[in-house]
This record gives C-alpha cells, sequence and structure tokens, in this order.
C-alpha cells in the first residue's frame, strides 16, 4: 500500500480511535495537569460537552496539535544537525559540514533552525496544555515514533514522525506569493522555483556521513532543506487563518490568530534564506539541479530571488482591486488539504495505516467544525 492510499484508508477509523490507540494525554505535560479531565479521543470531555469548548473548536485545535507535533519532530531533526543544541532545544550534537553548508544561505541558520524548532515545541505544548485545561481530547502520537534516525554524526538515534531524507518539495510557494495575478484560491497553479525538487525522492539531512562529501551535494542536501523550511512554513501561515475562520469561542480565534502570526514570520524568514541557495547540479544525482533564479530561463518577478514580501493579487472577487494577502485562505477541506500536502512530499514515508487513519479522522473532524457547533 503506498502513502496516499494509506491515506485514504477509511474503514474501522473509528474503532480504532476509540479504543485509544491514537491519543491519551500528551507526553511533554505535567501528570498534575493531565489527571484532571483528560479523554480518550471518541469520547467528549465535560466541558466540550457541556458547550464551554465546543466539538468543533476542540476539533480543530486537536488537529493543529497533530500538525505542531509532526512539525517540532521535524524541525528537531533539522535542529540536531543544522542548528544550535542547547537546554531550550534538546537532542543532538550538531554536524560542522552540515552546519557550514547550510551558512551558505545564512550565516544565522543555526540561530534561525534553533529559533524555529523552539517555537513549534512551544506550540504543541501550548495547545495540548489548553485542551487539557478544558478537559478535552489531547492529542499523543508517541506511539508512532517508528521511522529511523539520519545516521550521521551528530544526530540522536530515536524513532522518528517524520522521514527527511526522501522528499519530493513543492517549491510553487516561491512564485505564488510573487505572482500579481493570481491566487490558488481560484484554482490557479504556479511553476516550480526548482522543477527537480519535486520529482524523486531527495535527502534534506546527511542520512550518514558519506553524505558529508563530496561538498557540492553536502550543499545540495543543505539547499534542498533550505527550500523545505519555506515549504514546510508557508503551510502553516496558510492553515492557521483557514481554520480560524470556523472556530467558534474567543479564546480559540485568539489561540489562531496568536500563533497563525509566527508561522508567516518564519516563512519570510526562509522565503528570504533559500533564494542564497547557490546554482549547482547534485554531483551524485545530475536530475537534482538548483537554478540560478535570477537568470534566464528563469528570471522575472515570478523568480526574482529578493522579491520576499507578498505581491498584491487578486482576492475574494477578481472585481476587486489588487491586495497582498496570505495565499490560500479559503476553509474547504483546508485540514484534508494540508495532510495530504505533506503526505505527498514525502514526509511520512514508512508510516503506518494506523497513522493515516489517525491522522485522516483529526483532519476529518476539523474540516467539519462550523461556527456554534
Amino acid at each position: 500500500m503506498n502513502l496516499l492510499e494509506s491515506l485514504k484508508v477509511s474503514i474501522n477509523r473509528r474503532k480504532f480511535v476509540k479504543n485509544g490507540l491514537a491519543a491519551a494525554g500528551a507526553a511533554t505535560l505535567g501528570a498534575g495537569l493531565l489527571g484532571h479531565g483528560t479523554t480518550v479521543l471518541g469520547q467528549e470531555g465535560p466541558e466540550e460537552h457541556s458547550g464551554r469548548l465546543i466539538p468543533g473548536d476542540a476539533a480543530i485545535l486537536r488537529f493543529l496539535a497533530a500538525a505542531e507535533i509532526l512539525e517540532t519532530d521535524l524541525w528537531q531533526q533539522y535542529n540536531e544537525l543544522g542548528g544550535i543544541q542547547d537546554k531550550e532545544v534538546p537532542g543532538g550534537t550538531g554536524s560542522p559540514a552540515y552546519t557550514a553548508a547550510l551558512a551558505v544561505l545564512d550565516a544565522d541558520m543555526a540561530q534561525y533552525i534553533h529559533d524555529n524548532t523552539e517555537d513549534e515545541l512551544t506550540h504543541e505544548v501550548f495547545i495540548n496544555a489548553y485542551l487539557a485545561s478544558k478537559g478535552a481530547e489531547t492529542v499523543n502520537l508517541d506511539a508512532f515514533r517508528t521511522l529511523p534516525s539520519s545516521k550521521a554524526t551528530g544526530a540522536q538515534q530515536i524513532g522518528r514522525l517524520t522521514n527527511l531524507m526522501q522528499l519530493s518539495v513543492d517549491t510553487s510557494w516561491w512564485t505564488r506569493y510573487r505572482s500579481s495575478t493570481k491566487n490558488p484560491d481560484f484554482g490557479d497553479t504556479f511553476p516550480q522555483a526548482v522543477p527537480s525538487l519535486k520529482t524523486g525522492h531527495h535527502p534534506a539531512i546527511p542520512r550518514s556521513d558519506n553524505d558529508l562529501m563530496p561538498s557540492d551535494h553536502l550543499q545540495a542536501i543543505a539547499n534542498t532543506a533550505g527550500f523545505h523550511f519555506g515549504t514546510i512554513e508557508q503551510g502553516g501561515t496558510s492553515l492557521y487563518p483557514q481554520l480560524a475562520q470556523r472556530v467558534t469561542s474567543p479564546d480559540a480565534l485568539r489561540i489562531l490568530l496568536s500563533i497563525g502570526p509566527t508561522e508567516a514570520m518564519h516563512f519570510q524568514t526562509w522565503s528570504d534564506k533559500a533564494g542564497n541557495a547557490p546554482a549547482l547540479t547534485d554531483p551524485t544525482d545530475s536530475s537534482l539541479v538548483f537554478p540560478d533564479l535570477n537568470s534566464s530561463p528563469f528570471g522575472g518577478e515570478d523568480f526574482q530571488t529578493n522579491l520576499i514580501m507578498p505581491e498584491p493579487t487578486k482576492f475574494l472577487s477578481k472585481k476587486l482591486p489588487a491586495c497582498s494577502i496570505v495565499r490560500p485562505t479559503a476553509t474547504k477541506g483546508a485540514a484534508m488539504g494540508a495532510l495530504k500536502f505533506l503526505t505527498e512530499m514525502g514526509l511520512f514515508i514508512g508510516q503506518s495505516p494506523k497513522f493515516f487513519e489517525l491522522m485522516r479522522d483529526l483532519a476529518e473532524d476539523a474540516d467539519d467544525a462550523r461556527r456554534g457547533h
């Protein structure tokens, strides 16, 4: 069964969830907090039932908690090898050669990776803590930490939720945010900034110390990471405003409107840094080519590397004037769209069908949420 087939599995999803294989209390939360009101997925918590945290709001927050857990997992892998290891983001000892290759994109990349990792960790912990404080179901994906770690020196040898060693990176966000005439909410499509990243499966971290040479191969891995950073964070930039349009309580709305802009801050940072990726061809894989985006046949405003502010484009109606916006922000199928996007990039290669069953259930519940329900 391939990844997309696994994602479509729906048989016994509710039975699986109700059996409690998917979620209990978040491991990062204190036992005292979890001792009051934490429930098993498939059963309403007391405050959800009473209306103080309605099921729709809880479903959206649970999906976002799961998304943040997945983000934390992938960012921790980046930080272990290319970021700053300290008590704020523990784990790993770093890979000097990989860190140096990332620094070609910006001298402060290690600090940025560290801070992005810390941000996602706080989002994960906070959302689960808020759910627990309301007696609502929380999300714990520890049962699915089964994917292998990089074997490169500096990486922890622990189970992972995500796979950064076989990625197909969608870089259409690059041209989407530079287009002044198109918006994905109208069904428009956009060319890839690095077409070869979208085909095949490419490592964004060294798989072992063998990937540290030759230098252009390691730089290709660092370039892949640089574009993947933007790919991940533009997804969060859209997801929070998409789902914010469906929550009901002021608290839930405040959470989404407060976390969402931090994702946009991350995205703009990585959009800027990806533009510094040097043009090269991976000497170990001639199909992977990083072009000079400022030169022909690229070039022009749709590819220009210093255009990191969103270009104004059409919004809500083609009859209205152009406006600089986050794109997309349409709400229909937002959670399932995010899950499909993450799956298609290869982030979950090696995960079990039960993982996809759970994630599909969480996404469907979030997409079913409506104001007042």
